[in-house]
Formats: structure tokens, C-alpha cells, sequence
């Protein structure tokens, strides 16, 4: 054993750490705005898509976006390597973002396929590289703890990207934020270059064996079919899944999910079992997904119109020297009856219309008109459920926190519980009774249920969204659903990386990350039901159901899943 090994965990880990920070200091950053950038209206620098269309484009994006890892794993495994396919997949990202810094309706619809597709050849190998790490009989019992702390770059890249996210678009629009992303993505390759040497060795191309399915035979089996399938759906009269997008995902997956399941079948037996055992965690982890990735949709929306993100005085004054505060101001036209107010609001935008645009003096001038504007809608908005006794005297304004500011709070509370939670497993099995990897996975599916019941009470304390939601309930659903995510993300990784076989690792991996394609998808369509419930609470309430059913599912399946996990050994 090294000296290395013997002091903990492998020199690549570190460098796989400093990677995908970076990469998710990129994608969270873009993913913090998203919904936001999509909702702002065209002359204020944003896309002005109604909420029904910022909701489709953001579930169709995150579905695809962890789509695209099944066919970056199978060429990773087959044809490309680990090292080569996340080099590419950085490469096109960081373009993405690039893009993206674009004001223009084609440059943002290449931005994202830039992006979908780069995440394909990045995220399921650079999680195998992990694990393939630790693939040693005197590291594979540290394979979980590996994950945890890898799992930590990631949110420590979500958590600081948010303040920077913030301060580009504040100070300098749209554009400046989305660019940040791709220096940070560039940032992320380099370091991966860096530490090449510590991890070439697990870097090992699976060849074919005989028996296997050739590549091109796998590809013709699921992506064209996955094609053929989207187009038919998207084509079919009426909506089975409340959008054209929505029935063509859904479809479109259909193909992909059959391989699996023919892959399940036609194998070994031993691999069969294993393979089966996956393909039944995914399916329960779908549901986790669903919830845990409104916080960009649904939970965004909520920290920007219902939640008190009045900044003391003492915050207020540095912010505003960072130039870090969003300003809400109360004047005549905010305060005027909604008539006038809407009145005075079409006015302006036809007085922003007619302003010349023919220099860099007269652009300045037209933005700068149109962010006011902007913010007499944003103003008027806010005050809307603000106490009277909290309004600002006519003339006066009031600094708030960022509304993207508070998707960091998730990264926090990971980067502060992860090592309480790999501290607690350690001393359970210290103790020789910690519990297996799908019984953690179970175990999160069931806090992450409790985490919605917190959002029940936080719409309670609105009063029927008669007035604003303390911070806290943000706070504090966050931290529920953190420890959930804990319990499930990182472990299903790992249990992918333990349970597969070794010549298709990569290819599972994508499958994983289908399961995640899909939830994010189903967490598009459930936000899209936050308009249309009048009373919130039945939206979250509909959120905990579905958790709390996957989580039955999933425990009444352990015995059996623990039982596989012993045949390899694992367990």
C-alpha cells in the first residue's frame, strides 16, 4: 500500500474534487439564473418567456441535460476513455455558458445543446473515474466516505457561485453572469489536465467482449429510436403530459429505459441480478429528482415573491458598497391603484420603444431606461404582500438579498453536513451497524418527504400569501432536504460503481443519470402546477405523497437489494 492510500484516499480524488467544483461552479451558477433570466423581459437583457414556457424549457433542459450521460458513458467505456470524454464534454460546456452570454433567441438555443451535450460526456465519467479509484481491496471499504467528499467539491462550486451570479448580473447584466460560468468551466479543465497523472491508471477502455452488443448496435437500438419516439410524441394531437415537450421527453425516453431492461435481462446471471437491483433504485430515485430540483423553478419563484428578503441595515450598507443589493424602490406610480399603475407601465415601454439605438451613448441609455422601468415592475410586485407597516415611505427604497443568492443555501448546509453525516456512518460502522447503501438511499427518500412538510408551514405563515415568508423556511427546508440528498445522491453513485459490471460501469452510470433525466423532467411538470394551485400547500403536500411512496417502495424492496449486494460481497 502507498503512503499515499495509507493516509487516506487517493491523490486523484482531490484533483477529481478541484474538477468538479469548478464544472458546478459553472453549471449552478447557470442553472441560479436560469429561470429568472428566462421570465425577465426582452429589453432588460432576459428572454420574456411566460411562466408556463420558463417551466417547459427548464424541465425539457434538465431532463436532457442528465439524458445525454448514457450515450457519454457508452462511448467513454467502448471507444473514447474517461479522461479524453470529460476533457470534450468541459470544452463544450464552457462554449454553452459562452453562448449563453449572447442576447439572442438562436444563441441561447445553442447554448443549451452545447451544454446538454457536453454534460453527457462529463458527468458519468468523471463519476466512474471515482470510483475506479478506489477499485482496490484496500480502498474499496473507503468507496462511500470517496463519494461524500467528492460530492463536497461539487456544492462548495454551488455555493460560492451564486454571490458571483449576483454580483455580474447586478453590476453588469446578464451576459457578464453567464460568461462567469464558462471561465469556471474552463478553470475545471485545467485542473483535471493537472492532475492527469494520478489517474490515467484507472483511465482503462473496456473492450468488447464476446457476446456483447457492438456500439453502433446499442446506439441503433436506443438513440434513434429515443429520436423517432420524441418526434411521434411531440407530433401526437393533444397533450397526454400538459406539453408538446413534455409527451416527446417522456416518449422519447421510452427506447433508452427498454434497453435497460433488455440489458437486464439478456445478461449473465450474476450481472442480471446486479443489474436488475440498479435498475430498482433508480426507478425509486426518480421521484427524489422530481422535488429536489424545483429549488431552481418552483422554490426560486417562492424566494422571489413570497419570502422576506429585506436586508438589515447593517448588511444593507455593506452590500451596497459591493454594489451586491437588489433595490426596491416606493414612489407615486408603485402606489398607484393597478389601473394606473398598468397604464403608466405600457406608456414607458412604448415611450422605450421609440428611443433611437444607432450608438454606444443612445444602447446605454435604452437599457438603463428599461432597467428602471423593470424595477418599478419589480417593486410593485414585492410591496404587493409586504406588510403596509413594512412599505417604505413614498421616495424611499429598501435593499433585498439577490433571489438567486438563496440557492447557495443547499450547497451550505452540504458543505457543513457532509462531515457530520460521513463522521456518523463512520462511527455507526465502527460499530459494525451501519446500513447498507440502499438503505441510506431509502433513508433519504424518507427526510427528503419531510422536507416538503416544512414548505406546507412556511405557505401557513403567509397567511394565505397575504404577506411575506420569513428566510427561515427557506433555511430550513433546505437543511432537511440536504440531509436527504446526502443520505442518496453521493450513495447511489457509489452503489452504481459498486454493483456494476466492470466492462459497462460507465454505461449504468448514464443510467443513473436517466433516472435523474427523468425526475428533473417530472420536476419541470410539477412546477408547472404551481400556477394553477391556488392554495400552495397542496403543492407540497403533493411533493411529500410522492416522495414518501418512492421511499415505501424502495424499503419494501431492501431485503432483497441487501441480499444481491451480499452475492457481490459488498455489503
Amino acid at each position: 500500500m502507498s503512503a499515499n492510500q495509507q493516509q487516506g484516499h487517493p491523490k486523484g480524488l482531490w484533483y477529481l474534487f478541484g474538477t468538479e467544483m469548478w464544472e458546478r461552479f459553472g453549471y449552478y451558477l447557470m442553472l441560479g439564473i436560469f429561470s429568472l433570466y428566462m421570465i425577465e423581459n426582452w429589453n432588460s437583457g432576459g428572454m420574456g418567456f411566460s411562466p408556463t414556457q420558463k417551466s417547459d424549457i427548464y424541465g425539457t433542459y434538465l431532463g436532457l441535460v442528465y439524458l445525454t450521460p448514457f450515450i457519454g458513458g457508452l462511448l467513454a467505456d467502448r471507444i473514447l476513455g474517461y479522461r479524453r470524454s470529460i476533457i470534450m464534454g468541459g470544452l463544450m460546456m464552457s462554449a454553452g455558458y459562452f453562448c449563453l452570454s449572447i442576447h439572442s433567441v438562436t444563441s441561447f438555443y445553442v447554448a443549451l445543446f452545447l451544454i446538454i451535450l457536453g454534460n453527457g460526456f462529463f458527468k458519468p465519467n468523471i463519476s466512474t473515474l471515482v470510483g475506479n479509484l478506489y477499485s482496490t481491496d484496500e480502498l474499496k471499504h473507503k468507496k462511500d466516505a470517496g463519494y461524500n467528499i467528492f460530492y463536497m467539491g461539487i456544492n462548495i462550486g454551488a455555493f460560492i457561485c451564486n454571490f458571483v451570479a449576483a454580483y455580474m448580473r447586478i453590476n453588469y447584466g446578464w451576459g457578464h453572469a453567464f460568461a462567469a460560468a464558462g471561465v469556471g468551466m474552463l478553470v475545471g479543465v485545467v485542473v483535471f489536465i493537472l492532475g492527469t497523472k494520478h489517474i490515467k491508471h484507472v483511465d482503462v477502455v473496456k473492450p468488447v467482449q464476446q457476446g456483447d452488443m457492438t456500439t453502433g448496435r446499442i446506439l441503433a437500438m436506443t438513440v434513434l429510436p429515443m429520436f423517432i419516439f420524441g418526434i411521434l410524441g411531440y407530433m401526437i394531437p393533444g397533450n397526454f403530459l400538459g406539453s408538446d415537450t413534455n409527451d416527446a421527453f417522456i416518449i422519447g425516453c421510452l427506447p433508452v429505459i427498454g434497453f435497460f431492461i433488455y440489458l437486464a435481462f439478456k445478461s449473465e446471471a450474476s450481472e442480471a441480478r446486479a443489474i436488475k437491483a440498479l435498475l430498482a433504485v433508480f426507478t425509486c430515485v426518480i421521484l427524489f429528482f422530481a422535488i429536489f430540483h424545483q429549488n431552481g423553478d418552483a422554490l426560486t419563484v417562492w424566494a422571489e415573491d413570497h419570502t422576506d428578503r429585506k436586508m438589515s441595515d447593517g448588511v444593507a450598507a455593506v452590500a451596497q458598497d459591493m454594489n451586491m443589493a437588489q433595490v426596491v424602490i416606493n414612489n407615486d406610480i408603485v402606489s398607484a391603484p393597478q389601473e394606473k399603475f398598468d397604464s403608466t407601465i405600457t406608456e414607458l415601454r412604448k415611450q422605450e420603444s421609440a428611443m433611437p439605438d444607432v450608438s454606444v451613448e443612445e444602447h446605454k441609455a435604452k437599457v438603463d431606461f428599461s432597467d428602471k422601468v423593470t424595477q418599478l415592475e419589480k417593486s410593485r410586485k414585492y410591496f404587493e404582500t409586504l406588510p403596509a407597516s413594512e412599505v417604505p415611505a413614498k421616495g424611499s427604497d429598501m435593499k433585498l438579498y439577490s433571489t438567486e443568492l438563496y440557492q447557495s443555501i443547499n450547497p451550505f448546509w452540504v458543505v457543513m453536513l457532509t462531515p457530520v453525516v460521513v463522521g456518523f456512518f463512520g462511527w455507526m460502522a465502527s460499530r459494525k451497524r451501519e446500513p447498507s447503501t440502499p438503505t441510506k438511499i431509502a433513508i433519504g427518500l424518507i427526510i427528503t418527504a419531510l422536507s416538503a412538510l416544512v414548505m406546507v408551514g412556511a405557505v401557513a405563515a403567509t397567511n394565505g400569501l397575504s404577506a411575506k415568508a420569513g428566510s427561515f423556511w427557506l433555511i430550513a427546508s433546505y437543511g432537511v432536504i440536504t440531509v436527504g440528498e446526502l443520505c442518496l445522491s453521493p450513495m447511489g453513485l457509489s452503489l452504481v460503481s459498486k454493483l456494476s459490471p466492470p466492462r459497462i460501469t460507465a454505461l449504468m452510470m448514464g443510467g443513473f443519470f436517466l433516472a435523474i433525466s427523468v425526475g428533473n423532467k417530472l420536476s419541470g411538470m410539477l412546477s408547472s402546477l404551481w400556477e394553477e394551485m391556488d392554495d400552495k400547500k397542496n403543492f407540497f403536500y403533493l411533493n411529500f405523497a410522492l416522495v414518501l411512496a418512492a421511499a415505501i417502495c424502495l424499503m419494501m424492496m431492501l431485503k432483497w437489494l441487501n441480499s444481491v449486494m451480499r452475492e457481490k460481497n459488498i455489503l
